[in-house]
């Protein structure tokens, strides 16, 4: 089991039932899936880029990538329908805790000048989305193969009702959120 998965288990459903006043365990808010996608629109001019993209997403989170396509043709991008521009990620279950568990305690220290994520990227109703502006900040990726240095967005969908439950819950987990 993975690390995290066992830390919410053992300790955060504890300190949230406390805190919010649940009647069950089940009612606890808990990470269903995190969802992560990196758009490359370099790869309009060359398709190796977006070979090098599936490979490097692969790396940091273990799972082979679904290739996302233009759904309609952009002149001014020189854009046509069906063109590959990105790549996207959904992680459930161990992955999930195990990449939730390294992008916490591994990659987003070490983004420079870091002072936390923001405690106002929630969207209403529970999930959290961060950007990332570079992938070389995960151990996995090979700094001597990586050609162009590209972002990348990681939402953190929970089943969490309110902003106020879902931050509980990832601070509870080890998100470093920043103090305002």
């Amino acid at each position: 089991m993975a690390r995290l998965a066992e830390t919410y288990k053992t300790e955060v459903v504890p300190s949230l039932i406390k805190q919010f006043g649940y009647t069950s365990p089940m009612a606890v808010p808990r990470v269903t899936k995190v969802v992560v996608n990196m758009g490359v629109g370099d790869a309009i001019q060359d398709g190796k880029v977006m070979d090098a993209a599936v490979d490097e997403l692969t790396g940091i989170t273990g799972q082979k990538p679904a290739v996302t396509r233009a759904r309609k043709s952009i002149s001014n991008f020189k854009l046509r329908q069906g063109m590959a521009i990105g790549c996207c990620v959904t992680l459930r279950g161990k992955r999930m805790y195990e990449f939730l568990d390294r992008l916490m305690n591994l990659a987003l220290p070490r983004v420079r000048d870091f002072r936390g994520v923001s405690p106002r990227a929630f969207d209403g109703r529970g999930n959290y989305t961060l950007g990332v502006r570079d992938q070389l900040i995960f151990p996995e990726v090979n700094y001597a193969k990586v050609q162009k240095v590209k972002g990348m967005n990681v939402s953190i969908v929970t089943t969490a009702g309110t902003d106020e439950e879902a931050r509980a819950l990832l601070a509870a987990l080890g998100m470093p959120f920043r103090k305002n």
